[in-house]
């Protein structure tokens, strides 16, 4: 057997020690070279090297407890209830609150509080802090959210940003320092402090903009109000003295008008916002999926669901090899499709060759036809005026079945294809992304099993959960990604396939792009299947909604969908559509088709256009 990477034994001991610490046995770990992350029950680290360094795991263990900490101490509800709108107080509020839960572990955990100064030191250095100079320099936000970890657990700023600290340190001593030092007695206490952040933020002069929600917060509230200031105190007066006087009334009293007020004013809003529906409302077309919820498709869990880059799914050295044994499988065959590919590159780079109008009586002087006036004095000077480029800007998505059924020779000539297209049109800077689509498990994987254990709830919609793969970005260079491809010959990927929500997908990844002009292309060989779905549902439940997908993109999204059918008849669903029966013609089925849609296209805009050469003008000689 291979041995075994020595960086897989850390990862394994990090995931299940970030796990413990957030109380989330579902918590999913990954690690990869994208920018570290935390959303929902997913977390993304920092992928560690082979050579393990005490800095470096200290680094990812520091991100990891950091993580762990946000999701054991921290709730979204209360953030976003108190967050302030702008983005400096946003930042400050955000980092404050970052602190708060990272300081809970380090006062309780010695070595967690060593992993979290590693990872905060290596971001302070990665950011330039060290460097700073200037107070301009130094973000308020970082300035803050160090003091307040000053505050709350006693450890000093990293040496990389004591400097640029002492710059903002006196500026906000001297306004916010008495409610700094009361932050360490809420610091369990996830709304008083983000009730006393916001009361520090007044301080710092960043607070006018959300001091009225500050007292609504604190009349509808059952906790203590937050500290006031000075500048606050006789609004904090009135707001006392009116719920005093609600609570004495009887009956309907003053609270009463407040709801009659509040109703009123409700009421106001809706009236005026049907006259803008009926009347100032401009029309907007309906965008696709807008009524999905309508078509009686149902998911009875995404949280196992997952979108991930094709690095994430296995290390670099495995992804090598594979990228390697694919290279040797298709090396017969890769000269036939280049130069397939080479004929779509002359037609592209035809297309974005520019041209010029002749025997104008403006513009640039026409060198070339500088003898008819030597030949002929009187003869008028001849300019010219270069055309703009018809081609219109344009991304190309790739969407490639990942199937079990396409095991073997079509998922090999599949992803070949797919590489080399990706490289002819980069070539013609045209962008491309390579996308893929499977499931995570055989027959249903941890959604049947929750549906299962909720008690087989009839008709539960789709049962098994997605693996979408990313294995090009459209802005991401060929060159980069070109080893992610042969992951699809990895062992065990492919799995089973659901077309429809792969598509929609991939659709609203590719329509948020800025590119013009959008080409959508589906590679698959069968209708979509899922066995654990089919089982509990109508037997053409998936395909019936692919066939829905692929009718609201058609007929409402300005992006253009083809298809190539490998051995499965795939024009009864799209309307530009073409069906192979060997893989080995996927090559010349995917340039053809591209090259008709360029084709298509140049036609359009030479006719739109109007390319015709400009008549001469001339002037009548002198001499007549």
């Amino acid at each position: 057997m291979k041995p075994e990477n020595p960086s897989e034994p850390f990862k394994r001991a990090v995931g299940t020690a970030v796990r413990a610490l957030a109380g989330e046995p579902e918590l999913e770990v990954n690690f990869s070279a994208e920018p570290p992350a935390l959303k929902g029950l997913k977390a993304r680290l920092p992928l560690p090297s082979r050579n393990l360094s005490p800095n470096e795991i200290a680094i990812v263990r520091g991100q990891g407890d950091a993580y762990a900490l946000r999701r054991a101490y921290h709730e979204d509800k209360v953030h976003d209830q108190f967050r302030p709108q702008s983005t400096d107080a946003a930042a400050i509020f955000e980092a404050a609150e970052q602190a708060r839960v990272e300081a809970i572990g380090a006062n309780a955990m010695k070595g967690v509080s060593s992993n979290l100064t590693a990872n905060l030191d290596a971001k302070l250095t990665s950011r330039g802090i060290a460097k700073v100079r200037d107070r301009a320099d130094m973000p308020l936000a970082d300035a803050v959210g160090l003091i307040v970890r000053e505050k709350l657990t006693g450890l000093p700023t990293p040496e990389n940003a004591q400097k640029a600290v002492e710059l903002w340190r006196p500026w906000i001593e001297e306004r916010a320092g008495k409610d700094l030092a009361k932050l360490e007695e809420t610091m369990r206490d996830q709304k008083s402090f983000a009730k006393l952040t916001r009361t520090i933020l007044h301080d710092l002069e960043l607070g006018d903009e959300f001091a009225e929600d500050s007292e609504a917060d604190g009349e509808s509230s059952d906790a203590e109000p937050a500290p006031q200031s000075e500048e606050g105190g006789e609004s904090d007066q009135e707001s006392t003295q009116e719920a005093s006087e609600a609570e004495m009334a009887e009956g309907e009293g003053e609270e009463g008008e407040e709801v009659s007020a509040e109703m009123t004013s409700e009421q106001m809003a809706e009236a005026s916002e049907q006259e803008s529906d009926e009347g100032m409302k401009p029309w907007r077309p309906e965008q696709p999926f807008s009524h999905a919820d309508e078509w009686g498709y149902k998911v009875h869990t995404t949280q196992f669901d997952e979108t991930v880059h094709a690095t994430e799914l296995c290390d670099a050295d495995e992804l090598t090899r594979l990228r390697n044994f694919l290279d040797q499988q298709l090396a017969s065959m890769q000269g036939v499709v280049s130069r397939l590919a080479n004929k779509l590159q002359r037609l592209l780079m035809a297309q974005q060759n520019r041209t010029w109008e002749y025997d104008l009586e403006e513009g640039l002087l026409d060198t070339s036809r500088l003898t008819r006036i030597i030949i002929d004095p009187m003869f008028p000077l001849s300019f010219k005026r270069e055309k703009d480029m018809v081609f219109r800007d344009t991304v190309v998505t790739l969407l490639l079945d990942n199937s079990g059924s396409m095991r073997g020779r079509p998922i090999m000539v599949a992803a070949m294809c797919a590489d080399i297209l990706a490289r002819t049109l980069e070539r013609c800077a045209v962008k491309t992304e390579i996308l893929g689509f499977t499931t995570r498990a055989w027959k249903g994987g941890q959604s049947r099993e929750k549906w299962i254990a909720d008690g087989k709830p009839p008709h539960p919609g789709r049962l098994n959960d997605l693996r979408h793969i990313i294995y090009k970005a459209a802005d991401e260079p060929w060159r980069r990604a070109r080893k992610n491809l042969g992951l699809m010959m990895r062992e065990g990927l492919l799995k089973e396939n659901i077309d429809g929500e792969a598509l929609m997908w991939a659709h609203n990844r590719i329509v948020a792009r800025p590119e013009q002009r959008k080409i959508l292309m589906v590679i698959s060989d069968g209708a979509p299947v899922d066995d654990s779905t089919l089982s509990v549902n109508s037997g053409n439940y998936l395909e019936k909604h692919l066939r829905k997908v692929i009718e609201e993109i058609e007929e409402r999204s300005s992006v253009e969908l083809t298809a190539i059918g490998i051995g499965h008849d795939v024009t009864r669903y799209y309307r530009k559509a073409v069906t192979i029966v060997d893989a080995e013609q996927l090559g010349g089925a995917m340039t053809d088709q591209l090259t008709s849609l360029f084709a298509e296209e140049n036609a359009h805009l030479a006719h739109k256009g109007g390319h015709h050469r400009v008549a001469p003008q001339r002037r009548a000689h002198a001499a007549a």
